[in-house]
């Protein structure tokens, strides 16, 4: 087969791709045809179109279910490995910092307990308001009825100091502060800043992580104590205009009702979940992948990552305390 064009002919997309499929037409398994009078460069693009795959090439064919799912939890058990290996390197540095020897800027210090503490009064304080207000509306709906309103004092108090206030608390923070603490590791990670200082001999979780981790651990149990006395407040504002109750019976009621133990266990649970949230936003940001996409999953691997460590922590201290009698 040959092909004439006049001199002044210029080949384009559209041309070559007619010829390619005319070929593609004409070509038969006993034989090729032969093509003359092309370009060099239209004939090697023509041949290589009509080159056949070798043996050894073979097309991707997507994973079962069954391999899916393996893959998931080959991924789970790493991931969990990793963060596992973090919590020991922590406890391990935790003696450095007690004495002062750790590696930690002061200033950075000074931003992670800000970050952890100051900067989210106002959302833990309009959350555990707003769940008080809940609990007191739930309440006074039903113990009504039986002429026990007096008693939403106790709902209030119990339901917001041994659950709802830590658990309501450790969730804003994750969305917050845990969220920031791993997109900003994960940025120095895409940086390459970690790589830098661990060059320097500075040890990234010594320097990045360990801060982090204590702020927010010894600053739960404090938001923990605010959240509450709002919780409080916010069924307080219910109860007495709805319930025909005075503040100061409210308030007796409630003293009553909540014991030394309830606070141990709630400021116990705020304890471990920003410890938890902390770590899990630092874990993922160390883990991301150097790139703005990987930043934006690590992010979120560390939210949702850290609600779903929460609740089940939860419910292991429910079983504890249940099994012990408190």
């Amino acid at each position: 087969m040959r092909v004439e064009t006049p001199a002044e002919w210029r080949w384009g997309t559209a041309d070559a791709a007619f010829l390619a499929r005319v070929v593609q037409q004409l070509d038969r398994p006993q034989q090729q045809i032969t093509i003359h009078g092309l370009p060099q460069d239209l004939h090697n693009l023509l041949a290589l179109a009509r080159a056949k795959p070798s043996a050894g090439t073979s097309t991707t064919v997507p994973p079962s279910f069954t391999a899916r799912v393996g893959l998931l939890a080959v991924d789970g058990a790493r991931n969990l490995r990793a963060f596992v290996n973090l919590l020991g390197q922590v406890v391990l540095l935790l003696p450095r910092f007690i004495t002062g020897r750790a590696k930690i800027r002061g200033s950075e210090m000074l931003e992670v307990l800000a970050e952890s503490s100051s900067h989210a009064l106002l959302i833990v304080g309009i959350v555990n308001v707003l769940m008080g207000n809940i609990l007191a509306f739930v309440g006074a709906v039903q113990l009504e009825a039986f002429g026990a309103g007096l008693y939403v004092a106790n709902l209030v108090g119990i339901a917001s100091v041994r659950e709802l206030t830590p658990i309501l608390t450790a969730i804003v923070l994750a969305g917050r502060t845990g969220a920031s603490f791993a997109a900003r590791i994960a940025t120095m990670q895409g940086n390459e800043e970690i790589d830098a200082l661990t060059t320097l001999g500075v040890s990234p979780v010594e320097f990045l992580v360990l801060p982090r981790v204590v702020a927010l651990s010894l600053l739960m149990p404090l938001l923990f104590v605010y959240g509450c006395a709002l919780a409080m407040f916010g069924g307080l504002c219910v109860a007495v205009p709805f319930l025909d109750i005075s503040t100061v019976t409210y308030m007796v009621q409630t003293q009553h009702a909540i014991r030394a133990a309830h606070f141990v266990i709630g400021g116990l649970k705020a304890f471990v979940f920003g410890a938890l949230v902390a770590l899990l936003g630092c874990h993922f940001g160390l883990c991301a992948e150097r790139s703005a996409a990987g930043v934006g999953a690590a992010t979120t691997m560390a939210v949702v990552s850290s609600i779903v460590a929460i609740i089940a922590v939860d419910a292991v201290f429910a079983v504890c305390t249940n099994a012990l009698g408190i």
